[in-house]
C-alpha cells in the first residue's frame, strides 16, 4: 500500500490570471440515473473545464441498484459508461478529470468497466475507485430511524453511508483521470477536487462550507440552470437547457454559471431554487464539514453569472448518515378515470364495489386517491381514482386485487374506464435513514486494482457532534427588511372568510419540493426585502397546513432563511416509508411546492403590484 503525500503539492495545471490563479472549473453532467445521455458531451465540448462531475445516486436509485445486482445485471449505473465512451479521450487530451458517484454498489465493477472501454479505444487512463461505503451484513447495533425513532427489525438489502470528499482528493492527488465512487453525499463530488486543488484540510470549515454550497447548487444539472423553475416563463430555451458550471475559489467562494450559447439562465432566483432544495435545518450536516446555509451570500456578477460568498462551516457531526433499504413486501395500483357529473359520489360507488370482492381490511395497507384533473364542478369534470394496495402475500396483492377491480366494470358508476390493466404486484422497498459512528467507517481509495489509502479508524481530534437545530444569523448577517409597520401584519382567514382580495401566493413566491426519505422539503422563496418581511409573518406551519390539508395531521417544521429570503419546510412522513414505498401519485413531493403556489391567499395590494410590474428576470 503506498502512502500519499501533501494534498497541496498537487493539482490541475492551470494558467495564472490578474488578481491570482484562475479557478477551478467543476461542470455537472447529470443530476440523476436517467439525465440527459449528450450532457457529458456538451459540457466538454461547450468550453474550458477542469474537471467534470455526475450524479447518478438517489435514496430510490441504490435500491434500483440493488433488484438489478440480484437480477444478475451490474450494480452500478451504466449509462456512465455510455457517456464515458463518448468523452473520455478528449478529456484525457485536454486533462480533464471526472468524478462520479455511479459506481453505485459495485465502485470495483464500474472501474473496472471503465478500464475496459478505455482499452477497446486505446487509450491508457489510471482509474481509481472509493470504497468503505457499503455496510451491508455489517453488524450495525440498533438502527434507530432518524424520523421515527424506531428500531430496524428487517434485513437489510442495502446500507451504505455517506462518504465526503476526502478519498475523492486522495485519488486525484495520486495521479487518477477518472474517480468512481459509491455512496458519497452529491456535494463531494465539488469537494473532493477543492480539496485536491486548494489543499484543504479538516479545519478549513469556512471553505469546505462553500464547496459543499457549491456542490449542492450544481448536483441536480439544470435544477441551477433554471430547469424546474417556478418562474419559468422567465427562462430561455429550456428545451436546451446547458448543464452548470460551478467556479470554485481557493476560499471556497464560487460563481455558478454556464457554457456560452445553451439555453436556460443561471439568475440569484435560479440558484436560491436550487439551495432550497431537499435540505431541512440551516445546518447542513457532512461528513466534511457542517455548512451555514443560514450565512450564503447571493449576488448577480453578469449575465448567467451567480457569485456565492460568505459560507461560514462548523465541525461536521461525530456520526455519518447511513442509507439502508430493505423489501417491504408487495404492492400493486389501479387507476380509474371517472368523468362528468358527480365526481366524488362516483369514487365511493367505485370503492364500495372493489372492496366488496375483496375486504379492504384483509391487506396490511390500503391507500385510494382521489386526483381531479379539471374542476369537479364544471362542465368536462375528469378525476383519476388510484387504488393501491400493499402486502406481505404477493398473490393477495397481485391479480387477486387487480382482477376485482376490473370486474366491477359493468356494474358500477357511468363510465367506467381505466387507466391500468390488470397485472401481478411488484416488490417494493422501505428506505431507513440512520447513523453510525465515524470512526467505525472506513473509506479506501484503489488505482487500477491496486489499494493506495485507507482511512484512518480514529475519531479526528476536536470533532464534535453538530447538533441540527434550527439557528438565527448574527445581526450583521441578517438582511435589509422593513421595520415598522410591515405587510406582515395583514389579516389572514380561510378562503371563505377573509374579506380581502386573494391571489395566487405564486404571483410573489416561487417554491420548489422533494423527497427525502419519508419525508417532503418544500422551500418557499420570494425576491425582494419588503415580500419576505410579509412571507416570514404569513407563512407559519398553521397556515402551510391550511393550504395543504394533506400535512394537517404531520409533523411540519419551518426554518426561516433570511439571507435567502427564503423559508424551508420538512413535512415529516408525507412520503411514508420513502419513494419506492410511497403510495401517492406524486411519491417524490415534486409537485407539493407548486401546488402551494396554486393557492389564493391574501397577498398585500402593494406588494401584488409591484409583482404584476416586476421586468423579466428580476435578480437582487
Amino acid at each position: 500500500m503506498r502512502e500519499t503525500g501533501s494534498m497541496r503539492e498537487t493539482g490541475p495545471s492551470v494558467p495564472a490570471e490578474e488578481g491570482g490563479s484562475r479557478p477551478l472549473r467543476i461542470a455537472n453532467c447529470s443530476g440523476f440515473y436517467g439525465d440527459r445521455l449528450s450532457a457529458a458531451r456538451e459540457m466538454v465540448d461547450g468550453g474550458p473545464i477542469d474537471v467534470l462531475t455526475g450524479d447518478w445516486l438517489a435514496e430510490l436509485t441504490m435500491l434500483i441498484l440493488a433488484g438489478n445486482r440480484l437480477k444478475g445485471r451490474p450494480g452500478y449505473a451504466r449509462t456512465f459508461l455510455t457517456q464515458m465512451e463518448e468523452v473520455l479521450g478528449t478529456c484525457l487530451d485536454r486533462g480533464i478529470k471526472i468524478v462520479s458517484n455511479a459506481g453505485g454498489l459495485d465502485p470495483a465493477g464500474c472501474a473496472r468497466a471503465v478500464t475496459e472501454l478505455a482499452d477497446r479505444l486505446g487509450l491508457t487512463v489510471r482509474v481509481a475507485h472509493v470504497t468503505g461505503d457499503d455496510l451491508t451484513g455489517r453488524d450495525l447495533g440498533d438502527m434507530v430511524n432518524l424520523d421515527t425513532g424506531e428500531k430496524l427489525d428487517a434485513t437489510a438489502l442495502t446500507a451504505n453511508a455517506y462518504l465526503g470528499g476526502r478519498p475523492i482528493a486522495v485519488a486525484l492527488e495520486n495521479g487518477a483521470d477518472v474517480v468512481v465512487t459509491g455512496r458519497v453525499t452529491d456535494a463531494a463530488l465539488v469537494t473532493g477536487p477543492g480539496m485536491w486543488r486548494y489543499g484543504w484540510g479538516p479545519g478549513d470549515h469556512d471553505a469546505l462550507a462553500g464547496s459543499v454550497v457549491a456542490g449542492h447548487i450544481i448536483e441536480c444539472g439544470c435544477q441551477a440552470t433554471g430547469g424546474n423553475y417556478a418562474f419559468f416563463t422567465e427562462v430561455p430555451d429550456l428545451a436546451h437547457c446547458g448543464f452548470p458550471i460551478a467556479e470554485l475559489h481557493s476560499d471556497g467562494s464560487s460563481v455558478i454559471t454556464k457554457h456560452p450559447g445553451t439555453g436556460g439562465r443561471v439568475s440569484v432566483g435560479t440558484v436560491t431554487a436550487q439551495l432550497v432544495y431537499e435540505i431541512g435545518s440551516p445546518r447542513y450536516l457532512g461528513p466534511d464539514v457542517t455548512a451555514r446555509f443560514d450565512t450564503i451570500r447571493l449576488a448577480q456578477a453578469g449575465d448567467d453569472r451567480v457569485r456565492v460568498s460568505g459560507v461560514k462551516g462548523e465541525a461536521p457531526p461525530d456520526t455519518l448518515k447511513v442509507a439502508l433499504n430493505y423489501l417491504g413486501g408487495y404492492r400493486n395500483t389501479m387507476t380509474l378515470v371517472l368523468t362528468g357529473l358527480e365526481i366524488e359520489a362516483k369514487a365511493r360507488l367505485a370503492e364500495e364495489a372493489i372492496f366488496a370482492r375483496v375486504p379492504k381490511d384483509s391487506f396490511d395497507q390500503v391507500h385510494v386517491e382521489l386526483a381531479p384533473l379539471t374542476n369537479p364542478e364544471g362542465p368536462g369534470a375528469l378525476a383519476l381514482l388510484r387504488v393501491t394496495v400493499m402486502d406481505a402475500d404477493q398473490r393477495k396483492a397481485g391479480r387477486a386485487f387487480s382482477s376485482a377491480v376490473v370486474e366491477t366494470g359493468l356494474a358500477g358508476y357511468p363510465g367506467f374506464y381505466g387507466l391500468t390493466p390488470p397485472g401481478d404486484a411488484s416488490a417494493y422497498g422501505v428506505y431507513w435513514p440512520t447513523t453510525v459512528p465515524a470512526y467505525a467507517v472506513q473509506a479506501e481509495v484503489w488505482i487500477d486494482g491496486e489499494q493506495i489509502w485507507r482511512q484512518p479508524a480514529t475519531t479526528p481530534a476536536g470533532q464534535a457532534h453538530a447538533v441540527t437545530t434550527a439557528v438565527s444569523p448574527s445581526p450583521a448577517e441578517q438582511p435589509a427588511v422593513p421595520t415598522g409597520t410591515s405587510p406582515a401584519a395583514a389579516p389572514w382567514a380561510p378562503l371563505g372568510t377573509a374579506t380581502g382580495p386573494h391571489a395566487p401566493l405564486g404571483v410573489i413566491a416561487g417554491a420548489r419540493s422533494g423527497d427525502k426519505g419519508g419525508n417532503a422539503n418544500l422551500g418557499v422563496w420570494v425576491r425582494t426585502a419588503e415580500e419576505y418581511a410579509w412571507l416570514e409573518g404569513f407563512l407559519t406551519v398553521d397556515r402551510l397546513r391550511s393550504l395543504l390539508p394533506g400535512t394537517s395531521a404531520l409533523k411540519v417544521e419551518r426554518h426561516p432563511l433570511p439571507n435567502l429570503l427564503a423559508l424551508n419546510f420538512v413535512v415529516y412522513g408525507l412520503l411514508g416509508r420513502g419513494v419506492a414505498a410511497s403510495p401517492r401519485m406524486d411519491a417524490q413531493a415534486k409537485g407539493l411546492g407548486e401546488e402551494l403556489r396554486a393557492c389564493l391567499v391574501p397577498i398585500p395590494d402593494s406588494l401584488r403590484e409591484k409583482a404584476c410590474d416586476r421586468p423579466l428576470s428580476p435578480d437582487r
